[in-house]
């Protein structure tokens, strides 16, 4: 049988070894003399950076847009009594929506992926997705917090209101168009006492204590004696409102 397969594969080789050097040219001339797989990953890394410095002006704009806004408000509430009172109105209602800073004693959490193996393999079991925050993480800290009577809140360098959104994307957190990498640290005012007793007492939290314990994610919280949560600054577009009962019209 080998002396039939021996010349088969004899007129075989010439033309394999054709076409991988025809691959092999044409992968140096698309790549310039350059890896391809780092060249993928150096474009990726530059449209993460340029579209984050997007979304950072963008927000600088728009906060330069709302303050120019607001001024033009105040004049007009000079000459208008309809309009100082909106404004005043406003101005009552903003420290407990979010659109001042607050002071006070706080609670700082702080999540963090689990560390990889030195050898770089996983333990029998255990998949990547094991060792990484996940959205329903964050979301069960910033559950338990406000469940734990949070007066405000803030995660990394924003403040959070009732419509902020937490969202992760593999490892990263998205919040208001800013992309965080892992220590994600949530921020809340309000008696420490409470809040860390609310924390202890969550479900979810629970769960992700015991991924704590099994590979090694991080979870401290710290008590801070004071702690200046800033105004929130992002956009509000309402989809659905209610009148509160006996707050409404005819």
């Amino acid at each position: 049988m080998s002396s039939v397969r021996r010349p088969a594969w004899g007129s075989i080789i010439p033309a394999i070894t054709l076409l991988a050097g025809t691959l092999f040219a044409a992968s140096a001339s698309t790549a310039r003399g350059t890896s391809l797989r780092d060249e993928g990953r150096t474009r990726i890394t530059e449209l993460i950076t340029a579209e984050q410095r997007r979304g950072h002006r963008e927000r600088d704009e728009y906060r330069r847009l709302r303050r120019e806004v607001d001024g033009i408000s105040r004049e007009a509430g000079r000459h208008d009594a309809r309009v100082k009172q909106a404004q005043g109105e406003a101005d009552r209602l903003a420290a407990r929506s979010g659109f001042t800073p607050h002071s006070g004693p706080a609670v700082r959490v702080s999540l963090d992926d689990a560390p990889l193996p030195e050898s770089g393999d996983l333990p029998h079991g255990v998949r990547p997705d094991d060792l990484v925050v996940h959205q329903s993480d964050v979301q069960a800290v910033v559950n338990a917090l406000w469940a734990g009577g949070a007066k405000a809140m803030q995660i990394m360098d924003q403040r959070i209101i009732s419509t902020s959104a937490v969202r992760c994307v593999g490892n990263t957190l998205i919040l208001q168009g800013v992309v965080y990498s892992p220590p994600f640290r949530i921020t809340a005012a309000g008696d420490p006492a409470r809040l860390r007793a609310a924390l202890d007492a969550s479900p979810g939290i629970g769960i992700y204590r015991k991924y704590v314990r099994a590979y090694g994610l991080g979870y401290t919280v710290r008590t801070l004696d004071r702690a200046t949560l800033p105004a929130y600054t992002g956009n509000v577009t309402m989809n659905h409102a209610t009148v509160p009962p006996g707050e409404g019209g005819g």
